[in-house]
């Protein structure tokens, strides 16, 4: 099968490389950014250049502040950014957090959230995670106690992306403790600001500052702060997590790596047959994972949420990513040890950086054995026990 974007898309994706070339030279290849504070002021600099142009949120709706463009063209984007390595964040807030105003939100929770965050202003982080409910999501204890026309939250949140920068969380707590555990679940939109909030880092493998612990104690929120219907959170939250796992970036950015990593070693004398298979079997897995992408961007554009067909999505990509990472990291060698910033570090060390920075990436956003179950209820219709 052949697939064959329109001529308006192509010379979107041509427009798109042009800008990339007029705003970061044309040798740029990611640059050296390597602690997460760096990446997050790149991003969020880059974002306020995408806002400028409706390019931050293109695909939200025009109504919202969005460019009304189609999945195609959103698809098209990201593979572009993903390929070149522009740094640009929002995952959250353009992902996850607006698209779900958008469906359970009020008139007045539209009017005051969607509009700073398509322009690049508002950062958001995702309260989900607590200590003791990681995979099992649902037997989270963090409570939000109604009082009058307020809200009282107590509890604790972990592993919160970027909770150090975020303006508002989308925060999940639970309203009715005598309520079977996926039912008595509310969804709210937090303001960080708030009193009672305190956030602190968890480092990762790399040193890196990306995650966190949020504590709550005696928040208030505003009764309005409730997303939706009390006690229906859980179902919210559902399609917030078919919007994480919608990523369409993976593939392209996995490409790039690759034709890299195959320039610095090509005519070397110490390649082996089994790197080249093994190099060969990363091609084909790379070139799956895009069409498995392609399907989700197929079934958004018809107006249908992906779910088991996200899942299968992000299941595959998180995976290579770490057998992509670990493949570089073993062919370079001793080199393969040298983080970014040593001066004998090849492909500026990107691969001792990846081979950790991608351990992760099969837990956040629920993990491969969640996903493996998504997909055997949902997709092949298995009973649950």
């Amino acid at each position: 099968m052949k697939f064959a974007l329109s001529p308006a898309d192509n010379a979107f994706r041509d427009e798109i490389r042009t800008w990339i070339r007029d705003e970061f030279g044309e040798a740029w290849d990611g640059g050296t950014l390597v602690s997460q504070e760096e990446i997050y002021e790149a991003g969020y600099a880059t974002n306020k250049k995408l806002a400028s142009k409706g390019w931050l949120a293109m695909s939200w709706p025009k109504e919202y502040g969005g460019g009304g463009a189609t999945y195609w063209q959103q698809l098209i984007f990201n593979e572009e950014m993903a390929y070149h390595r522009v740094p640009f964040g929002g995952a959250v807030g353009i992902g996850f957090a607006g698209p779900t105003i958008m469906i359970y939100g009020t008139p007045e929770q539209k009017a005051r959230f969607l509009p700073p965050t398509v322009a690049g202003e508002m950062v958001w982080c995702q309260g989900f995670s607590e200590p003791g409910s990681g995979s099992d999501l649902a037997s989270l204890a963090t409570r939000a106690v109604r009082d009058g026309d307020h809200y009282v939250i107590n509890g604790q949140k972990i592993w919160t992306s970027f909770a150090h920068y975020a303006d508002n969380m989308i925060l999940l707590a639970r309203t009715d403790p005598s309520a079977p555990k996926h039912k008595g679940i509310s969804y709210f939109l937090l303001d960080m600001k708030s009193p009672g909030i305190s956030v602190r880092p968890l480092l990762d493998m790399t040193n890196g500052h990306f995650f966190n612990e949020v504590f709550f104690e005696d928040v208030v929120l505003p009764a309005e702060a409730l997303l939706g219907e009390e006690n229906r959170g859980w179902y919210q939250a559902t399609t917030t997590l078919d919007f994480e796992r919608s990523s369409i970036a993976g593939s392209a950015g996995l490409r790039r790596s690759l034709e890299e990593l195959v320039d610095f070693f090509r005519g070397a004398k110490l390649v082996t047959a089994e790197f080249r298979v093994q190099v060969a079997d990363l091609r084909v897995a790379i070139e799956i994972g895009r069409m498995l992408s392609y399907q989700v961007v197929s079934m958004q554009s018809r107006g249908l949420v992906p779910n088991k067909e996200a899942s299968i999505a992000k299941l595959f990509l998180s995976e290579l990513n770490q057998r992509f990472a670990r493949a570089g990291f073993q062919q370079l060698g001793l080199y393969g040890q040298l983080l970014p910033g040593s001066p004998l570090a090849r492909l500026k060390g990107r691969y001792a950086n990846n081979v950790m920075s991608t351990v992760p990436s099969t837990i956040a956003g629920g993990t491969s054995e969640i996903q493996r179950n998504i997909i055997a209820s949902r997709g092949l219709g298995l009973p649950r026990g």
